[in-house]
């Protein structure tokens, strides 16, 4: 079962996120980035990537896409805030947009 990330879990793994362009939900226990692309299909393309990801981790996050950018925010419902599944998804977005 997931749980939510412990104080010494926050420190060690959202750090990375934090100064890799993720940032803290003011007034949730949630990070979100925003990814920019050269074009729409650029960024459908990432989405359609990272779905992939998700569903085989079955961790779906909240985006919104307009144009060349995607909005995502990631937290784990189950547990009402972040989650290891947070981390390791928000990793590998991290890594399909590198080229």
């Amino acid at each position: 079962m997931t749980e939510k990330l412990s104080e010494t879990a926050r420190k060690t793994t959202l750090e990375p996120l934090l100064g890799a362009g993720w940032s803290m939900v003011e007034g949730r226990d949630a990070i979100a980035k925003t990814y920019s692309f050269a074009n729409f299909v650029e960024a459908f393309g990432f989405m359609t990537r990272a779905a992939l990801w998700a569903e085989k981790w079955n961790h779906h996050p909240e985006w919104f896409n307009v144009y060349n950018r995607v909005d995502v925010t990631l937290s784990t419902h189950d547990v009402d805030g972040l989650s290891t599944l947070d981390v390791k998804l928000a990793r590998k977005m991290d890594t399909l947009t590198e080229g």
